[in-house]
């Protein structure tokens, strides 16, 4: 497939390139003690160290060390067991301490890869360039005073991890996609909670467009793009303006943009011309960050089943087609949600179920797994009376709909519904010979056409409600049309 746009001119490649700003599960801040929960009143979350005080000097919090070289080993990275922590020097209101505490020509990840997966089965390499730990900057609030910003630090200090790969991404399909395998391995891995709704992920994306197999041209930056619909919005918008200016002859400008998802559009945020000057330096209040391999290869032990490694069991032990192990394995959530059905019953019907009426519902009603209004235990009896033939396809989707609306015992609610399947062969034998008596026509064309044995069947479930057992139905009308 190309990933071509369609120029005035000609043809155009997309050259994109992300950094992924991922917020990681610590109660406490990477260089604090203050909390790190989401939600608290303003500046409540803040300790001396986080405000700039004068003399407050920044300890390292170990266990965000560990997130990130988790996080590390699960995008394939190599590990640096030796990295610096270096002062990121520039003004701004939300920085108390007039710099930020990062890492720069040294940090504690290097070069890795993703691997993202497309249509039809196709996958594709993102390589990723670094993974380097940093704080957070507070917040600048705009809307609480109509004449004066105020700041909230609870955010300050916080850690996070950022995540810079290499420009091999080429559409928005493609950014998206590495976006929520990151996430997906970030879940997996226990390191980031991936609530881009929360700002714990946030993407700056650089976008720049060429004729096919030319240099790369003039990239823009669009800053803090929360939402994966937004990322792919935002390079839609980018690549085609970008492509319109050159095409007119003009210059593209080297700038950081920011996405307006109410206009569709990005718009100018600052000029980015002449390259920002940091004044890097190693922050002398950090001493280098130095473990031994023994502590990597303790972690290492450690980590969870990753999705690409799941998606190939649930294919090889449950016999799911790709389709299906992928949908199952992209979130850890819902891949525990289907094993722990899938144990006990046919994995076929459960990965049907899950992956039709389930997400269908889930979608529709904007739930999760970890809201969903019915719980496993219900799901797998609803599978299980599925199985043992007490209801039939048909049947169990009204009772799922009562279910979504009342978290019941699907047993109970056949029960009190009267909606057990009707598998009485004596009984069906006399509703089906009523209706050979009183359809002769049908009889002789469904002689003529086997095809036609569908409208019997439809008559039977229409006398019986929907509560027929169609394999049984189906045997019955064999036998008695000789079919």
């Amino acid at each position: 497939m190309s990933n071509y746009i369609k120029g005035d001119t000609g043809d155009w490649e997309i050259v994109i390139g992300i950094e992924v700003h991922a917020q990681i599960i610590s109660n406490s801040k990477l260089f604090s003690s203050a909390s790190t929960k989401f939600g608290g009143e303003h500046n409540t979350q803040v300790s001396f160290v986080d405000a700039g005080m004068p003399g407050m000097l920044p300890v390292i919090n170990w266990i965000c060390v560990e997130q990130a070289i988790k996080t590390g080993l699960g995008i394939n990275a190599k590990i640096n067991n030796f990295s610096i922590f270096d002062r990121k020097n520039y003004f701004y209101p939300d920085l108390p301490q007039g710099y930020q505490i990062s890492q720069f020509k040294h940090p504690v990840v290097g070069e890795g890869h993703v691997i993202i997966d497309l249509d039809d089965k196709d996958s594709k390499k993102i390589r990723i360039e670094r993974l380097h730990l940093e704080q957070d900057a507070g917040k600048s609030l705009h809307d609480q005073h109509p004449s004066y910003s105020y700041v909230d630090l609870n955010r300050s200090g916080i850690a996070l991890m950022e995540i810079v790969s290499m420009p091999d991404i080429r559409s928005s399909e493609e950014a998206q996609a590495y976006i929520k395998k990151l996430r997906s391995i970030m879940r997996y891995l226990g390191t980031c909670d991936g609530n881009m709704e929360e700002g714990s992920l946030r993407a700056d994306i650089n976008v720049s467009v060429r004729r096919p197999d030319e240099e790369l041209g003039t990239r823009c930056e669009i800053k803090n793009v929360n939402s994966i619909k937004f990322i792919g919005q935002a390079i839609e918008y980018e690549a085609r303006r970008q492509i319109e200016l050159i095409e007119d002859s003009k210059q593209i400008s080297q700038e950081t943009r920011l996405f307006d998802p109410k206009r569709g559009e990005t718009r100018s945020m600052r000029s980015k011309e002449e390259a920002h000057d940091y004044r890097y330096f190693p922050d002398p209040d950090l001493l280098p960050l130095s473990f031994k391999e023994e502590v990597v290869d303790k972690i290492k032990k450690s980590l969870p089943e990753l999705p690409d490694d799941k998606k190939i069991r649930f294919q090889n032990e449950y016999s799911l087609s790709y389709y299906d192990a992928n949908l199952l394995t992209s979130e850890i959530d819902i891949a525990d949600f289907f094993e722990d059905i899938a144990k006990e019953h046919d994995p076929k019907i459960v990965a049907n179920w899950v992956t039709g009426e389930f997400f269908a519902a889930m979608n529709k009603e904007g739930f999760s797994i970890s809201n969903s209004p019915i719980n496993k235990d219900n799901f797998s009896r609803l599978i299980g009376l599925i199985e043992d033939n007490v209801i039939s396809t048909r049947i169990a989707k009204d009772v799922f709909e009562i279910m979504l609306n009342d978290d019941e015992d699907p047993e109970k609610i056949v029960e009190r519904e009267g909606m057990k399947q009707v598998s009485d062969s004596g009984e069906l034998d006399k509703i089906i010979m009523k209706i050979i008596e009183n359809n002769p026509d049908q009889v002789e064309a469904v002689k003529e056409k086997p095809k036609l044995m569908g409208w019997f069947v439809g008559q039977v479930m229409k006398e019986t409600n929907g509560k027929a057992n169609p394999k049984l139905v189906n045997e019955i009308l064999n036998n008695k049309l000789e079919m």
